[in-house]
């Protein structure tokens, strides 16, 4: 199958991936909490694409590389290596092979290392957990951080498995975003030793997808596939938020888009230092603890993270320019699942909420801004994550919904959405990949040429900044979203009369709905919010 991916570049990534591409990687990794440092070592299989004499990879400042060895077997040959700059976010791993490989070749290296405080190696002092006892590290990996985890192809644009030895303090628990798991004493890492727990993931992921987490742990089942890991002083109460509710997620997405092919779906809750709402970490979602409050009304978060199972973990943008295709699907994906289980009127109003985001966003950088656009320029030497906002999730979110209004039937836009995942599962696309499909699934739409429709042309979707051209008909969801206007016309003094104020029994997102309204009334007007007390 030959893709515009294929000849993507990444100008993220100082990797040579398209001479020699990554096929695996098994970690060996002794994480120490004194000295804040993770002593790795890192075999990396390669399969040749080009004639090369040379591998480049992705690494960060803060990682040392001590030795660089060709690995043949129990042979290892030493290499010589050079560190060179290259952006503000890594560095160049090049090594120099001892011979020309050829296309066809496979061969492995071997390289050892020592990694501190990187961008994406996270220490935690005991008082930044929820426990207060012990130390937490973790790794965060989107979207070019895991260069300072661990050597690699840092690109979306490649994808491997992966499978790891790791040793940890006694006390600690590590867990990984992997399918398998065995506990010490097993299977040995590649010194022979057996002191350490296995993890395995069969399954081929970009590089910023393999996450680590070392902490004060335990787990508790939630569902036939799903365990929930945490601090032992949070287990209880996070087992009550999720326990029931996930595996009804799941078991919905596969209806709508296939089969959930990563074996478990386990979320880890973090310590609440943790700065992000999800990180959908294959087999081990990371998530706030904020998400436990006890009544199960923000579990639906997770949904999104779940999504991602098929929409940028399964297929993946190639590039971080064509970020909207991991969060603009995924987002779709939610709301579609949100729409199963908890009706469209929720699900307008959680879209509602989603777009005044995306509108605060724009009036707060200006509608023509160049990052308000689908597919982002991102020029040498800038960070991807300095690009990061809510464009390629609403604005994405609005051009999938186009394509399905296009097609008009939603059975046969989820039937789409399904072959798509099925045809380009652990493959990495840019737009004309899923845009070419779409066309091959809906011919009459090509001869229609709807591409080229006046002012919703898809190369203006993609590539010219501002508002969507198209947003849904969240009509649907007035039953929810008409009380919280009216509350917010009465407390801009539009009106006398604020409707039911009772606002304990309105869902989360109605009070989202109705602070954005309140806020937009008094910014626009340049007036202070006035606080309303009442008897109770």
């Amino acid at each position: 199958m030959t893709l515009f991916s294929d000849s993507a570049t990444d100008v993220a990534s100082v990797s040579n991936f398209r001479e020699v591409v990554v096929t695996h990687y098994h970690l060996d990794l002794d994480v120490n909490f004194d000295r804040k440092e993770i002593t790795g070592a890192v075999k990396v299989d390669f399969k040749c694409c080009k004639d090369s004499g040379i591998v480049q990879l992705d690494i960060h400042e803060t990682l040392t590389v001590k030795t660089v060895q060709l690995s043949d077997g129990d042979k290892k040959t030493d290499l010589q290596f050079e560190k060179k700059p290259f952006s503000g976010y890594g560095s160049e791993l090049q090594v120099k092979l001892n011979t020309n490989v050829k296309t066809g070749d496979t061969f492995s290296l071997f390289i050892t290392y020592v990694t501190g405080d990187g961008p994406g190696v996270v220490w935690l002092d005991p008082e930044q957990t929820a426990g207060k006892t012990k130390p937490y590290f973790y790794t965060q990996g989107q979207a070019v951080l895991n260069r300072s985890f661990f050597p690699c192809q840092d690109t979306p644009a490649i994808k491997s498995t992966y499978s790891a030895n790791v040793k940890v303090p006694d006390g600690f628990t590590a867990v990984m975003s992997t399918s398998q798991r065995k506990e010490p004493g097993i299977v040995p890492n590649m010194s022979g030793e057996t002191d350490n727990v296995y993890f395995n993931l069969p399954f081929a992921i970009p590089a910023y997808l393999v996450a680590l987490a070392v902490g004060d742990l335990q787990s508790a089942k939630i569902g036939p596939r799903s365990r929930v890991w945490t601090e032992p002083c949070v287990l209880e109460k996070a087992r009550a938020e999720f326990d029931g509710v996930v595996e009804d997620f799941i078991q919905t997405g596969e209806k709508l888009f296939g089969t959930y092919v990563w074996e478990t779906y386990d979320i880890l809750v973090m310590p609440p230092s943790f700065p992000f709402g999800g990180m959908e970490n294959p087999c081990l979602t990371f998530v706030t603890p904020c998400l436990l409050v006890g009544d199960k009304s923000l579990t639906d978060v997770v949904i999104h993270e779940i999504s991602h199972s098929w929409f940028g973990n399964l297929v993946t943008n190639a590039n971080w320019s064509e970020f909207w295709l991991n969060e603009g699907f995924t987002m779709f994906a939610q709301r579609r699942i949100m729409d199963k289980l908890f009706g469209t009127a929720y699900t307008c109003l959680e879209a509602e909420t989603g777009l005044a985001l995306l509108r605060q966003h724009m009036d707060d950088s200006g509608e023509d801004h160049p990052l308000n656009r689908l597919r982002v320029i991102i020029e040498p030497g800038v960070d991807p994550d300095d690009t990061y906002n809510e464009t390629p999730y609403e604005k994405g979110y609005c051009f999938v919904s186009y394509l399905q209004h296009l097609v008009g039937d939603v059975d046969k836009f989820d039937n789409f959405l399904k072959s798509y995942v099925k045809k380009f599962q652990f493959k990495s696309l840019v737009a004309e990949d899923t845009l070419g499909f779409f066309f091959e699934s809906f011919p009459e739409l090509k001869n229609k040429q709807v591409d080229k429709k006046e002012g919703l042309e898809f190369d203006k979707w993609l590539n010219t900044p501002g508002w969507p051209p198209y947003v849904p008909d969240l009509s649907a969801g007035k039953e929810l979203t008409k009380p919280a206007e009216q509350l917010a016309n009465f407390w801009a003094g539009e009106t006398t009369e604020g409707g039911d104020t009772d606002i304990t029994k309105w869902k989360t997102y109605q009070v989202l709905h109705f602070l954005d309204k309140v806020l937009r009334k008094f910014k626009k007007d340049g007036r202070a919010i006035p606080i309303h007390f009442t008897d109770t």
